[in-house]
């Protein structure tokens, strides 16, 4: 079976920080990672090149695929913030409270396990920490360490 592409690897979550461009994003992504560190009581590592996580689990599909993941992270990608909510994907329930903190939450887009967010101060923060705090929660009683 493939290796997944994506792991954790030695790179230091404070450099890569350091190293984002331009200085709006860098500033924004020390705030997420305040915020996830808040949430998760997690420190960061960093999965790839460009994704920080917090926390990890393990699960292997129906396929029989066997996934090592990070329970929640983010990445402050060069036109939007990337945050990885799999409590939502992961969970019915978890997914109904997501899309109805979303109609309060103010400017994003979604992907399947995804949220993205072009500025911090286009989204309330507090409706966005009740989100993350959801899918923390659902994460750690589906897959608990």
């Amino acid at each position: 079976m493939a290796e997944a592409k994506t792991t954790i690897t030695d790179q230091s979550p404070a450099d890569f920080i350091a190293g984002v461009e331009p200085e709006r994003r860098r500033e924004e992504a020390l705030v997420l990672d305040a915020l996830f560190r808040k949430v998760t009581a997690e420190q960061p590592v960093m999965w790839g090149p460009s994704i920080i996580g917090y926390g990890q689990y393990r699960t292997t599909y129906a396929s029989g695929r066997d996934v090592h993941w990070m329970r929640t992270g983010f990445s402050p990608r060069k036109a939007k913030h990337s945050l990885y909510l799999m409590g939502g994907y992961c969970d019915e329930l978890t997914g109904q409270r997501r899309d109805a903190l979303l109609a309060k939450l103010g400017k994003y887009s979604t992907g399947k396990s995804c949220l993205y967010i072009n500025k911090l101060a286009d989204v309330d923060m507090a409706v966005l920490e009740e989100m993350l705090r959801n899918d923390w929660d659902a994460m750690a009683r589906l897959y608990p360490e």
